[in-house]
């Protein structure tokens, strides 16, 4: 770790995401993020609401001086887990906190008895795919389908 990635480390802190206070700012994140993360219903309020209720430790948030940062949502259904929205503001980039971000919701995962766990990366998103595989994600040979409700 570089001085000016400790400086930093020592200046942020990660903790849970509080909802409604945290809110507009983690969507401001993701809407500013870059070709990645794409905003849709369910990130809408209502949506969030339903995802404290059902793991709200895995909801991460960067914070530096009052400041949203960073964040990471994952997701346990008892058997697999799943990361969504990673995201850090493009200022803060390469300094270790969407590392720090991954490695919290990791462990988290972890003592929730998780062993295994995903996540969806747009094909264009080549700064993310870079970042995973360098931290031991492997890319899987599969389709991904959607269906809206």
């Amino acid at each position: 770790m570089s001085d000016r990635e400790a400086s930093l480390a020592d200046s942020y802190k990660i903790r849970e995401f509080r909802y409604p206070e945290d809110y507009q700012a983690v969507i401001d994140l993701w809407e500013n993020a870059g070709p990645g993360i794409h905003v849709r219903r369910s990130d809408q309020p209502e949506e969030i609401v339903k995802k404290l209720e059902r793991d709200p430790d895995l909801f991460l948030v960067a914070e530096l001086q009052g400041r949203m940062i960073g964040s990471v949502v994952g997701g346990f259904d008892g058997r697999r887990g799943m990361m969504y929205h990673l995201a850090v503001e493009t200022a803060y980039r390469q300094r270790g906190i969407g590392l720090a971000l991954m490695d919290e919701l990791e462990r988290r995962l972890r003592s929730k008895g998780c062993i295994r766990y995903y996540l969806l990366v747009t094909k264009d998103n080549e700064a993310a795919i870079r970042f995973y595989e360098a931290h031991g994600w492997t890319l899987m040979d599969l389709y991904t389908y959607a269906k809206d409700l």
